[in-house]
C-alpha cells in the first residue's frame, strides 16, 4: 500500500487564491466604485491638461479704442514745449568700460548662456552614473501542492528564496554579477535527507560582448559626445559673450550718435529761433516784409520736427543700452538719461589683411565648434559602424556551492568551496537584413562631408567680415575728413547769409537753409564717428576679439555649485591685452575595433 501523504502547515489555501484572482479581475476588467482608472484602458489623466479652445484658437481684437482721448491738434507752441522734454530728468554718466561690466554682470541673454555649461557639465554625470554598481535584491515565496504518482516525489512543498547581489557595468561594455542566493526548501518528501534544506550559493558571472557593443570606446560613447558637448557649450558661451559685448559697444556708440544728432538739432534751432526774433524786429522796424516773418516761423517749425524726431530716436537708442547692460536702478521702464561719458577718438589705422582674415579663422568660435563638432562626427560614424556588427556575447558563470540543515551550516561548507562549477558559452545574434544599421552608417559619414563643406563656407564668410570690415573703417574715416570740411564751409556760409540779412540783401528763407545745411553737415560728420567706432567693433567681433584695453574673464554660472569649474564670478578685469593661442584642433579619435 501506498504510504500517506504528509501534509505541511501550509494553511487555507484556496479561498485566499479565490479571492485573489477575483479582486485582480475585478481591477482589471471593472474598475471599483469611485476609481475610474483601469490599467488596461487610457485615463484623462494620462494626457496633459488641455487649454481652452478661447484661448488658443481666438484672437482678440487689440484694446487700442479704450485709450482715445479726445484733443486739439497740437499747435507750434504745444510743439515748442518738446525742446525741453528731457530738462529736470536724472541723468547718469556711463563709459563704455562700464557699460561693458554691467552686461556681462547682469545682462539676461548671457544669464541664460553662462548656465549652459553647467548643464552640459550635468550631462556627462549623467553618462558616466551609467557605470555606477548597482545593488539588487530578488525574494520569492512559493508553495507547492500538486498530486503525485509515486512517494519518491513531493506533494507539498514550501520553498523561500533571497537573493542579494551586486551588478557592475564595465567599460568594456560588458556585465560582471555577484550573488549571494539563499534557499530555504521544505517538502513532505520522506526520502529527503535534509527537511528543511538550505542552500548558500556564491555567484560569479561576467557578460562580455566580442563584436558589437565591444571595446571601451563603444561603451564609453554617449560620454565622449557628451564631453564634446561640454566644450561646445563653452565655445557657444564664448561665442554669446563676445556677442553681447560687442552688442554693448554698438548700441553704445548710437546712443552717442542719437545725442549728439540731438544737440545738433537743438542748436539748429536756437538759430532758427534767432532769426526770428532778427526777422521780427526788422519787421517791426519797418525794414522787412512780413513775409520774412512767416519764413522765420516755418523754419522754426521745421526744425522742431527734427528735434521730436531725434528725441524719440535717442529714447530708443538708449532704451536698447539699457536692455543689454540691464543695470540695477536702470530698468528699460525708467526715464533717467543715459549719457556716454566715453568720446570717441578716431584715428587711422593701416591694416594687414592677409593677417587679420588668419587671425579671425584661428580666433572665431564658429571655426573651432565645427572641428569640435567634426571629431564628435567621426566618433559617431566609428560607434555607427560598430553597432552594425553582429552580436556575439561570451558568458562565463563561476559557482561555490553550500548545503545544510541550517542556515549556518551551509554558509560554512560554502566558504570551504568543496563543491563548485562554472560553464562558459557564446550568444550570437545575425540581422537577417542590416539595412537600418548601414543606413545609419551611411548617414554619419554624409553628416561629416556636410560639415566639411559647411566649415570651408563659414572660412569664406569670415574671411569675407574681416574685408567689409577693414573697408568700412577706411570709408568711415575718409567720411569724418569730408564731413568736417563740409561742416567748416556751412558755418562760412551761414555766417555770411546772416551778414546779408542784416543789410537787407538776404531773405530768412537763404538764412534758414544755409542754417539747415549746416545741420545736415555736422549730422553727417556725427554718423561718420558713430560708423567709424562701430566699423571698430564689428573688424574686432569678425576677428573673434573685443575693443578696449582690458580683455574679458568669465566663469560660467553654477546656481547648484554641482561642477567642478567653480573658480570665479563673470566679471570685468583690467587686465592688459594679450594674444591668446590659435586654438588646437580637437584630436581625432581612433577607429573602434
Amino acid at each position: 500500500m501506498p504510504a500517506p501523504r504528509r501534509h505541511l502547515p501550509l494553511g487555507p489555501r484556496h479561498p485566499a487564491s479565490v479571492l485573489m484572482c477575483c479582486g485582480c479581475a475585478a481591477l482589471l476588467f471593472s474598475p471599483l466604485p469611485g476609481c475610474s482608472r483601469s490599467p488596461l484602458f487610457p485615463h484623462q489623466s494620462d494626457y496633459a491638461p488641455d487649454l481652452s479652445l478661447e484661448r488658443v484658437r481666438r484672437i482678440e481684437a487689440a484694446p487700442i479704442e479704450h485709450y482715445r482721448v479726445e484733443s486739439p491738434p497740437p499747435s507750434v507752441q504745444d510743439a515748442r514745449a518738446a525742446q525741453h522734454r528731457f530738462e529736470g530728468v536724472e541723468r547718469v554718466e556711463l563709459s563704455i568700460a562700464e557699460c561693458r561690466a554691467a552686461a556681462l554682470e547682469h545682462n539676461l541673454d548671457l544669464q541664460v548662456a553662462l548656465l549652459s555649461p553647467a548643464l552640459a557639465a550635468e550631462r556627462i554625470a549623467e553618462e558616466e552614473g551609467r557605470f555606477d554598481s548597482v545593488f539588487t535584491l530578488n525574494a520569492q515565496w512559493s508553495e507547492t501542492d500538486t498530486p503525485t504518482a509515486s512517494t519518491l516525489d513531493s506533494a507539498q512543498a514550501k520553498f523561500q528564496r533571497i537573493e542579494p547581489g551586486v551588478r557592475i557595468p564595465l567599460r568594456t561594455g560588458g556585465t560582471a554579477t555577484v550573488t549571494l542566493p539563499f534557499n530555504r526548501n521544505e517538502t513532505n518528501n520522506r526520502f529527503s535527507t535534509l527537511n528543511p534544506a538550505y542552500t548558500s550559493d556564491l555567484v560569479l558571472s561576467i557578460s562580455q560582448p566580442l563584436l558589437r557593443n565591444a571595446g571601451r570606446r563603444a561603451s564609453t560613447y554617449a560620454i565622449t559626445i557628451a564631453s564634446y558637448d561640454r566644450q561646445l557649450s563653452e565655445v557657444q558661451t564664448k561665442a554669446e559673450v563676445i556677442r553681447q559685448l560687442a552688442a554693448v559697444d554698438r548700441a553704445y556708440w548710437r546712443l552717442y550718435g542719437a545725442r549728439a544728432a540731438l544737440d545738433v538739432r537743438l542748436r539748429s534751432l536756437e538759430l532758427a529761433q534767432a532769426q526770428l526774433e532778427q526777422a521780427e524786429r526788422r519787421y517791426d522796424a519797418g525794414d522787412v516784409a512780413e513775409i520774412e516773418v512767416l519764413r522765420a516761423q516755418a523754419g522754426v517749425a521745421e526744425q522742431l520736427d527734427s528735434i521730436i524726431r531725434a528725441q524719440n530716436l535717442l529714447i530708443t537708442r538708449q532704451r536698447e543700452l539699457k536692455r543689454i547692460i540691464n543695470m540695477p536702478g536702470l530698468d528699460i521702464a525708467t526715464e533717467t538719461q543715459v549719457v556716454p561719458g566715453s568720446p570717441p577718438d578716431p584715428v587711422r589705422y593701416e591694416f594687414d589683411t592677409e593677417t587679420l582674415t588668419q587671425a579671425a579663422i584661428d580666433s572665431r568660435m564658429e571655426m573651432l565648434e565645427f572641428e569640435l563638432r567634426l571629431a564628435a562626427d567621426l566618433v559617431t560614424a566609428d560607434w555607427s559602424r560598430n553597432q552594425a556588427l553582429p552580436l556575439l556575447a561570451l558568458d562565463y558563470t563561476y559557482r561555490m556551492n553550500g548545503l545544510g540543515g541550517s542556515l549556518s551550516q551551509s554558509v560554512d561548507l560554502m566558504q570551504e568551496n568543496r563543491f563548485a562549477d562554472w560553464s562558459i558559452g557564446l550568444r550570437g545574434e545575425v540581422p537577417l537584413g542590416n539595412e537600418q544599421r548601414e543606413a545609419a552608417v551611411r548617414r554619419s559619414l554624409l553628416t561629416r562631408l556636410q560639415r566639411l563643406a559647411s566649415r570651408d563656407a563659414r572660412e569664406q564668410t569670415i574671411r569675407r567680415e574681416v574685408l567689409d570690415a577693414v573697408d568700412q573703417i577706411d570709408s568711415a574715416w575718409q567720411r569724418i575728413f569730408a564731413a568736417r570740411q563740409s561742416v567748416i564751409l556751412n558755418t562760412r556760409t551761414l555766417q555770411a547769409e546772416q551778414r546779408q540779412f542784416d543789410v537787407g540783401q538776404s531773405t530768412s528763407t537763404d538764412v534758414l537753409n544755409s542754417n539747415t545745411r549746416l545741420s545736415d553737415a555736422q549730422l553727417q560728420e556725427i554718423n561718420a564717428v558713430v560708423e567709424y567706432q562701430i566699423a571698430q567693433v564689428d573688424l574686432a567681433f569678425a576677428t573673434g576679439t573685443l575693443l578696449g584695453a582690458s580683455r574679458v574673464e568669465f566663469q560660467p554660472a553654477d546656481p547648484l555649485g554641482t561642477t567642478a569649474d567653480r573658480t570665479g564670478e563673470p566679471g570685468w578685469t583690467d587686465a592688459a591685452p594679450e594674444t591668446e593661442p590659435a586654438p588646437e584642433s580637437p584630436p581625432e579619435p581612433e577607429t573602434l575595433d
